[in-house]
């Protein structure tokens, strides 16, 4: 027997009391949730940001590669683009990078910028690190920036009223813009 699709919101038994709110199922964040893939301690072992350089850029959604740094996307987006700029050693502390690695650092994130206001039109960032799992660091044992371009009215119903984020494009392809439009150094 075929299953009825219905526009309206699907009643589960035992899970609180009916709200307002349309639940979109994501279990696939799970993964993130439960810290799958994060290093237990803090060496580097188990880490993924020391593991993604030894891909393609491809397959570690890689944008570009410095010396010292790379650029890449991050697997949970805030908005469509939502990218990280990255030392290839693992350092926990921005005190940590020596000049070479902040310069570069500094670097490859106006260049992010440049290619995301190329690629997509972005109107403005959210640029910065969360140093600690106390200040959200979600993998605190490997320095990273985030680079989260903004347009005007990206803040609409559907986060704030349906709770829910809609990215525009596979995280593939926003690779491919992004990388296209990376300008030169």
């Amino acid at each position: 027997m075929l299953a009825v699709m219905t526009s309206e919101p699907e009643q589960q038994i035992g899970v609180g009391s009916q709200d307002a709110f349309q639940r979109l199922w994501t279990p696939h964040r799970m993964a993130y949730i439960q810290g799958e893939n994060k290093p237990a301690g803090p060496g580097s072992e188990g880490c993924p940001f020391c593991t993604i350089p030894a891909k393609s850029d491809e397959d570690g959604l890689i944008i570009t590669r410095g010396e010292h740094v790379y650029a890449v996307l991050n697997l949970y987006p805030y908005n469509g683009g939502h990218l990280m700029v990255v030392p290839f050693r693992h350092v926990a502390d921005y005190t940590e990078l020596d000049e070479a690695e902040t310069a570069e650092l500094a670097a490859l994130t106006k260049q992010a910028m440049t290619a995301l206001r190329t690629a997509s039109g972005a109107h403005g960032f959210n640029i910065g690190m969360n140093q600690g799992v106390t200040a959200g660091a979600g993998i605190a044992a490997h320095l990273h920036q985030h680079v989260v371009p903004r347009w005007g009215g990206d803040t609409n119903f559907m986060p704030v009223v349906g709770h829910t984020k809609v990215l525009p494009q596979l995280l593939a392809d926003t690779r491919r813009l992004l990388a296209a439009a990376w300008p030169e150094s």
